[in-house]
């Protein structure tokens, strides 16, 4: 039997592989992270999986319309899994911990955010991106103030968390040799109260 390899996948010739709209939200996150808002295009992503244009246009009807499910789906698990994750923990300050170490250790593994923010002037991403930001740092100052932090406090120590995050993430990205995981000492400082 002769077989052809596409990207993850060995089929036998003449086997239809059949790619679900889920699939071409997953490899186009992963061509976001790899090479940013315009290798979210359908015929290379096509052709990268080994497939015909038409297998992505059976799930979406344009390009924008594949970055939409994609941003979709990367709010979906950048953000609202994370947070399920982090609620596990028992504490404020082990929550923040994790959040943390899981969001960290993910833009170490290629940077959709960094694509993201970099294409947020595009009309697709700008109001996912907008609302994402803003659950992230609610969520941040939640934790600030089960730290004990006044409102104000807590979502000023929130931005200061979430900036600590977007340089961290730019850094690994630009200048991977100089960042080294500052994790305990970030969470040192953010929850100290001087």
């Amino acid at each position: 039997m002769r077989c052809r390899v596409f990207s993850e996948h060995t089929v036998a010739y003449g086997t239809v592989v059949r790619r679900t709209r889920d699939d071409w939200t997953e490899k186009a996150l992963r061509a976001l992270a790899e090479g940013g808002l315009s290798a979210v295009a359908i015929e290379p992503l096509a052709a990268r999986e080994g497939a015909t244009k038409g297998s992505v246009y059976h799930h979406f009807k344009s390009q924008k319309d594949l970055l939409k499910a994609t941003v979709e789906r990367w709010e979906r698990e950048h953000t609202e899994k994370v947070i399920e994750l982090v609620e596990a923990e028992l504490t404020p300050e082990a929550k923040l911990r994790t959040l943390f170490a899981t969001v960290l250790d993910r833009t170490r593994k290629g940077s959709v955010e960094m694509a993201l923010q970099a294409g947020a002037d595009d009309e697709v991403i700008a109001p996912v991106l907008l609302r994402v930001t803003k659950k992230r740092l609610a969520y941040l100052a939640v934790l600030f103030e089960q730290l004990g932090f006044d409102a104000e406090h807590a979502r000023k120590r929130a931005l200061i968390a979430f900036s600590l995050y977007l340089g961290q993430a730019q850094m690994w990205q630009t200048l991977p040799g100089l960042v080294e995981p500052v994790l305990d000492e970030a969470v040192e400082v953010l929850v100290r109260r001087d």
